[in-house]
């Protein structure tokens, strides 16, 4: 089976399975919603309204106020774009780093898998806090460097499966009878390798993304992630949790918002694992 074929099998596939459309469609909306955010947004997402405080959701206020009085639904919005941003940004970066390391690994084994793999056992017993925390004392607080460091940590898990998936198909007959046939490594690699690895690959990214939300949420309750009157979707849950026994609203817009985008991203990297594995495909 060539590679188009390939590819248009797995587009088949994808589009069949129901979950994964509505999940890609409502990424897609939460996507517009961030990069509309000024349009979308009926008030500032900074405006302060002490006098107002915290008021519940009304026709003024779709989902209510904080206790500073700012339209929470502008801040939902504008914090889409942060959190976002920060798992794609990361997650990239991650994925870029990750991969590489663990095909490189996997594929030549040996003395340069060991070497490869005990780097990775090194860096996974440090603290990644102190690395973070020293980047934001030595270039300053900047929200790039806060998610390219994000990325810079992810990674390790990364290196590990595609390691593990490419010693695995490397180690498979049909791998092997065409190494013995003298295929070039790098035909090899595109047309057995490289097609197996992808769906292991597109699940973990897609759990990358919150998890790495979730970290950047962790950070800013440290003082070293995003910066007032920014906001995230993980600073206004932590604020909501701060004050939900009073103003429950604060909690769980921001939370329902997460979860959902959470739910759809496991559903769409399970539909693109399915659609991606090439041992699926119909000969």
């Amino acid at each position: 089976m060539n590679n188009q074929s390939l590819w248009s099998d797995a587009y088949r596939r994808l589009i069949n399975n129901k979950a994964a459309v509505i999940s890609a469609c409502i990424l897609a909306i939460l996507i517009l919603a961030a990069i509309f955010a000024p349009f979308l947004a009926s008030h500032s997402y900074a405006y302060q309204n002490l006098e107002l405080g915290a008021t519940p959701p009304s026709p003024e206020y779709l989902l209510g106020t904080d206790t500073l009085g700012r339209d929470l639904l502008s801040r939902i919005l504008y914090g889409a774009r942060v959190s976002l941003l920060v798992g794609f940004v990361a997650t990239a970066v991650a994925l870029v780093i990750g991969v590489t390391w663990g095909i490189v690994a996997g594929y030549f084994g040996g003395r340069v898998d060991s070497v490869m793999m005990r780097i990775v056992d090194v860096l996974y017993g440090l603290p990644f806090i102190i690395f973070i925390i020293l980047l934001m004392v030595i270039f300053g607080r900047n929200i790039w460097l806060l998610f390219m460091a994000i990325g810079a940590v992810e990674w390790l898990t990364m290196a590990r499966i595609v390691r593990g998936q490419v010693i695995n198909i490397k180690n498979q007959e049909y791998v092997m009878a065409a190494q013995a046939m003298g295929l070039p490594n790098i035909r090899l690699f595109r047309k057995h390798i490289f097609p197996n690895i992808l769906g292991p690959i597109a699940v973990y990214a897609t759990l990358t993304i919150p998890q790495v939300m979730l970290l950047e949420a962790f950070l800013s309750f440290l003082g070293l992630g995003v910066q007032p009157p920014m906001s995230s979707w993980g600073t206004l849950i932590r604020y909501g949790v701060e004050s939900m026994e009073e103003f429950s609203w604060l909690l769980i817009y921001p939370a329902l918002t997460f979860t959902i985008t959470l739910f759809a991203l496991n559903f769409f990297g399970d539909g693109l694992r399915d659609a991606l594995d090439p041992k699926t495909s119909e000969d």
